[in-house]
């Protein structure tokens, strides 16, 4: 087993990308997401890799389009302002049907907001964040371990279904150390025939393009590429389940939400309340399958959030409304304390959980 090293998540998700054979890297300085860049700025020359800080967040995502159609493995990191300023490029890397890791280490908003932690970009990134019919790849960790395991396994997803994947942090995660033991380095094992990788006169040339004006070839891109994004809403939701066996309160949080989340479900245990909690990793596909069997058992749902309130619509959703399902948030950079999700707990077990 590989030594743990003390690491900010911010370099643990960079050193994990190296390590999974990313050697192109494309971004702007944003808080709370700077150490991205600047530990990518140390580290890719030593390597072979291309560390560039492009003119403006969108010249970073365009920059990603390139080395993606080549078939390199490549990122980009910013954090919600600048993601917003990306939207178009992502929309276009969704349409050229082109993989690519982006890290969006959130921050508040909206405009401008604050740069303190949040999850105020749940909506933008869970439906695409940019222009037409498309879905991004949405991982959401819960600790600096999981900011660098979730990187691997961003790439391999993204380029298994050629779709962008965005690693949906916050500033805690970003900003926080912890011990990480990070995986073995490898290299890029998918197969990309599709790549702009020169023909060498010895097959057809590959065209990579998101534009088609006639309204039958757009519809029937779209249709196929929905029918991919069927194969992943299929197989590859991701969840965690905490104390759940005999739970009749079903607690729902993702990222330092569940991390206070997880806590305030033993103290509530500690006095005698049967309360449990689903952690989504996987944001889209949202881990619905989890969800459901857990309304089978719970009769209400408490959605713990960093924002006023966007991944309990998706709460809802997943059980079809068929429990009550209350919101308990901070917003603006606030994290909501043990206590007060124990509290929202509490109202729950006495009947006031009425959505």
């Amino acid at each position: 087993m590989a030594d743990k090293i003390l690491m900010k998540g911010n370099e643990a998700l960079a050193e994990a990308a190296i390590m999974a054979g990313c050697r192109h890297y494309f971004g702007y300085p944003i808080t709370p997401q700077t150490e991205v860049a600047a530990y990518m700025s140390r580290r890719m020359p030593k390597i072979g890799g291309t560390f560039l800080q492009a003119e403006s967040e969108i010249a970073a995502i365009n920059m990603v389009i390139g080395a993606a159609a080549a078939g390199k493995r490549a990122m980009t990191s910013s954090s919600s302002p600048g993601i917003s300023l990306k939207s178009e490029g992502i929309s276009y890397m969704a349409g050229c049907d082109l993989p690519g890791l982006i890290v969006n280490v959130q921050r508040g908003g909206p405009g401008l907001g604050g740069i303190q932690p949040s999850q105020s970009d749940y909506f933008q990134a869970t439906r695409g964040g940019g222009h037409g019919d498309y879905h991004l790849l949405v991982l959401a960790p819960s600790s600096v371990q999981e900011m660098a395991d979730l990187v691997f396994k961003g790439f391999d997803l993204s380029e298994k279904y050629r779709m962008p994947c965005m690693l949906l942090a916050d500033g805690t995660m970003g900003q926080m150390m912890e011990p990480v033991e990070l995986p073995e380095q490898k290299g890029e094992s998918i197969e990309k025939p599709w790549a702009l990788t020169g023909t060498e006169g010895k097959r057809k040339p590959n065209i990579i393009n998101s534009l088609a004006l006639a309204p039958h070839e757009l519809e029937e891109w779209n249709q196929i590429r929905f029918r991919r994004y069927e194969e992943v809403m299929a197989n590859e939701q991701m969840s965690e389940s905490y104390r759940m066996e005999d739970a009749e309160i079903c607690v729902v949080a993702f990222g330092i939400a569940a991390r206070v989340s997880q806590n305030a479900v033993d103290t509530a245990r500690a006095k005698g309340i049967r309360v449990g909690m689903v952690r989504p990793i996987s944001l889209w596909p949202f881990p619905e399958k989890a969800l459901k069997a857990a309304a089978a058992q719970c009769r209400s749902f408490i959605s713990v959030e960093l924002n006023m309130g966007q991944m309990i619509e998706d709460v809802r959703l997943a059980i079809e409304c068929r429990r009550p399902v209350s919101l308990c948030c901070r917003t603006g950079g606030m994290i909501p304390s043990p206590d007060e999700v124990v509290a929202a707990i509490e109202k729950a077990a006495e009947g006031g959980d009425k959505a």
